[in-house]
């Protein structure tokens, strides 16, 4: 298959112009001027021409919940679904999450093993949609945040054990629920801690013997601080809650830019919401809190709870003007739904880049993405290991 566009993204805010890209089978062997390319391309090949259009790396969303359906009570609805109606309803969900433009996605969370499953549905081309990186079932206390999940432990043998069982299901990250939220009914407070410091280090020292990444769910800057101090690699929201209003500890702030932790706030789609919510003085303090982290130089990643309370999964690219609200160039929020994802997620040498080698993840649009974010709500095509997918339509074609 050969691509050529007005626009193909090939590095940070960089633009080849009048460019072409080559794929062969899952992956992008060539990446150039499009009279260079097409000659290699040959004939034989089919050509899909956006001499208007931009080529921009597939987007990966970092953070949702396919198990769960974004309405107005996902707990109860996910407790109505068999696991068999559940996985259909992920199917159209990642599906929906494919036609908006994104070609990776990290679920942390699900029931049964369900990600898993749909994964390889996806993978084996019998299921439309993006890859999946999942963290199977999420680790709790007893009673714990999203405890229904089946994930509740206690006591280091029993954290060490659910790691064990997920990372042999197939789990590729693990996920820890660090604080309470307000998922939960009756749980713990977003800003409560949920672990001992032996089992949140004992959780992070069993994934990362396997090579798998720890993503913490930390609101709480007590829960956010014992997430850095025990090794997680992401931290989820990062809100720096505490009882009474919000604690943004510096010396953690510096630890996290340190060792290179990267925070996912979770912004929701319809993050103009939430001073309705939270009242205006409180949002604007979350909203600033975010502003600090980036301009602080920690590594923000995008991604949007998808499933949880009116966060469907088309929501991708209206949260990301969340970060142009703050003031973050286009450039960099791009950077935030692609390379700095990949990196994240640890795919860091496979996805999120239009290079030769890649995985063939791209998205096609109208307009141009580094002047106007909504140009990415323009989709042309979409790309995914290499299979295209025109928006709307309901199969893949090779």
């Amino acid at each position: 298959m050969l691509i050529t566009a007005g626009r193909v993204l090939v590095g940070s805010g960089t633009y080849l112009d009048d460019g072409a890209v080559l794929i062969e089978g899952d992956s992008i062997t060539a990446v150039g001027p499009r009279a260079q390319i097409a000659e290699r391309a040959g004939s034989d090949v089919m050509h899909l021409a956006f001499p208007e259009g931009t080529v921009v790396p597939g987007l990966i969303d970092a953070h949702v919940h396919l198990a769960f359906d974004g309405g107005a009570d996902p707990v109860a609805t996910l407790h109505e679904s068999s696991d068999e109606t559940l996985l259909q309803d992920m199917r159209r969900r990642a599906e929906q999450l494919l036609h908006s433009g994104v070609t990776t996605v990290r679920d942390l969370g699900d029931r049964s093993g369900l990600a898993l499953r749909l994964d390889a549905e996806i993978a084996d081309g019998s299921a439309a949609g993006p890859r999946i990186v999942s963290a199977g079932t999420p680790a709790t206390p007893p009673g714990g945040h999203c405890h229904f999940l089946g994930g509740e432990v206690s006591g280091v043998e029993e954290v060490r054990d659910l790691v064990r069982r997920n990372i042999t299901a197939g789990a590729t990250v693990i996920k820890a629920m660090v604080t309470g939220g307000g998922l939960t009914k009756d749980g713990p407070k977003s800003w409560q801690s949920q672990f001992t410091p032996e089992e949140l280090t004992s959780l992070v020292d069993e994934a990362h013997q396997a090579g798998v990444p720890v993503a913490a769910h930390a609101h709480g800057t007590e829960g956010i601080t014992a997430a850095v101090e025990a090794g997680v690699d992401t931290i989820e929201h990062c809100t720096w809650m505490t009882s009474d209003g919000f604690d943004l500890r510096q010396d953690v702030l510096k630890r996290i830019i340190d060792q290179g932790v990267a925070v996912c706030p979770a912004v929701s789609p319809h993050w103009q919401m939430l001073p309705r919510f939270f009242g205006e003085e409180r949002a604007a303090v979350m909203f600033d809190l975010v502003r600090q982290m980036a301009e602080a130089g920690a590594k923000l990643i995008a991604g949007t709870d998808a499933g949880v309370q009116r966060a469907g999964f088309d929501g991708l690219v209206p949260a990301l003007s969340f970060y142009a609200h703050l003031g973050l160039p286009n450039s960099k929020i791009l950077d935030m739904a692609t390379t700095d994802a990949a990196g994240a997620l640890g795919l860091g040498e496979t996805t999120g880049r239009i290079a030769p080698e890649f995985r063939a993840d791209l998205l096609v649009i109208d307009g141009d993405p580094l002047e106007d974010l909504t140009a990415l709500k323009a989709v042309r095509t979409v790309v995914a290991a290499g299979r295209r997918h025109e928006p709307r339509e309901t199969t893949a074609q090779q």
